[in-house]
């Protein structure tokens, strides 16, 4: 077997505001996917979707045309040797983001080849599984309202959750952090992050995990004022405290709260999470098997945090390859915590995939199909495609 083309598409899809609610075209979801074809007829899908979506993906979508240019010809099945190729032959621009991310899209489209080709999940293909679903924690949509973000952590509860995310802070950067510059938060955004996290407690009780995520905004002493009130509410951990350039300031903030840490979705590839371990920095590791390196990578980090004891789960900022690309992984891993969703109702996937994901009571359910298990529609990626990136 032989590649024979690899395209990047950018589509633009509507998206509804709350689950349950009908996509609005005033609300566009932004999405990045990778098709590799091969001479024997099999297809394989990838996805990187990026953050900022209009930059980045672009960006992206111009390196995967590039890089896939130079895998015409090349075997599939070689993963390893491809994975490696790719991102050694850009080392001159890094090993992380766009590098890293172009890297990641080609190896899970080549890895859902490798599994149709042999009708076999990937999960099978790296070692069977060691559990029957994937546990999930999700999102409720962004609120500035107290009693209206009660009500959104209650409707997640009722759906079967016992965990979510959310960022009480998020809405005040432009007022006291100066769009990121300063590293600060002002007393008024705590206060009302404070207060977001306390109405969500109050409404679900004590069982729900709650997990805070600060989007490595923040200095250290901004970050452990902002922790140490939200630990009233009991959260369950406290993502990204600081921006991921310095693994000192994580620590000094470590050694001042007492909520759980988790990073990883600014790290790239295993070698950087190896300071994380080696220095005790995080209680859990969240790397997105679409930025990271791909499947490939992600098993490999798995790996390496199971040797420290350290739980994974992975991050997910995107679409459903993203999902079960994750989840995949995530079947043959022991130490494994909860794969991330971006919602409780992933029914906006819909529009453009084979068939539904099966979610039942905070479990995604992998099917018995060769591959990923899901499916891209070329039609419908079509209609929803951005001009110059339909494939």
């Amino acid at each position: 077997m032989k590649i024979t083309a690899v395209r990047p598409w950018i589509i633009q899809v509507p998206w509804s505001i709350r689950p349950g609610e009908e996509p609005s075209v005033n609300n566009l979801h932004e999405l990045l996917f990778c098709q590799v074809d091969t001479d024997e007829g099999i297809t394989g899908w990838g996805e990187v979707t990026t953050y900022p979506g209009v930059v980045g993906n672009r960006s992206v979508a111009h390196m995967i045309r590039e890089v896939g240019s130079t895998l015409i010809g090349r075997d599939p099945a070689h993963i390893e040797r491809i994975w490696i190729d790719n991102v050694r032959t850009m080392t001159y621009v890094g090993t992380r983001g766009a590098v890293s991310a172009t890297a990641s899209a080609i190896d899970i489209a080549l890895w859902d080849i490798q599994g149709k080709a042999l009708n076999l999940p990937i999960y099978m293909l790296m070692g069977g599984p060691v559990r029957d679903r994937i546990a999930l924690y999700t999102h409720p949509p962004s609120t500035t309202d107290p009693i209206q973000a009660a009500k959104d952590a209650r409707a997640i509860v009722d759906a079967g959750y016992d965990a979510f995310k959310f960022d009480p802070m998020m809405h005040n950067i432009p007022e006291g952090n100066a769009h990121y510059i300063d590293g600060q938060l002002s007393r008024k955004g705590m206060e009302e992050a404070w207060e977001i996290t306390a109405a969500i407690r109050e409404e679900v009780g004590p069982a729900p995990e709650l997990l805070i995520d600060a989007h490595g905004k923040y200095n250290v002493p901004t970050a452990i004022d902002l922790c140490l009130g939200l630990e009233k509410s009991n959260i369950f951990w406290f993502e990204e405290p600081v921006p991921v350039e310095s693994n000192h300031a994580l620590r000094q903030v470590r050694e001042k709260i007492n909520a759980k840490i988790s990073v990883g979705e600014r790290l790239f590839t295993r070698w950087e999470f190896v300071d994380i371990f080696e220095n005790e920095l995080a209680d859990f590791v969240m790397p997105d098997v679409t930025w990271t390196g791909g499947i490939s990578e992600l098993k490999k980090i798995a790996t390496l945090a199971e040797s420290y004891y350290v739980p994974i789960s992975p991050h997910d900022a995107s679409g459903p390859v993203n999902v079960m690309a994750g989840a995949q992984v995530m079947m043959t891993v022991p130490n494994f915590y909860k794969l991330e969703t971006s919602r409780y109702d992933l029914s906006d996937y819909n529009q453009f995939i084979d068939e539904p994901l099966d979610i039942r009571e905070g479990h995604l359910y992998i099917p018995d199909k060769p591959g990923l298990g899901v499916n891209l529609d070329p039609d419908a990626l079509e209609r929803f495609a951005i001009e110059g990136f339909a494939g």
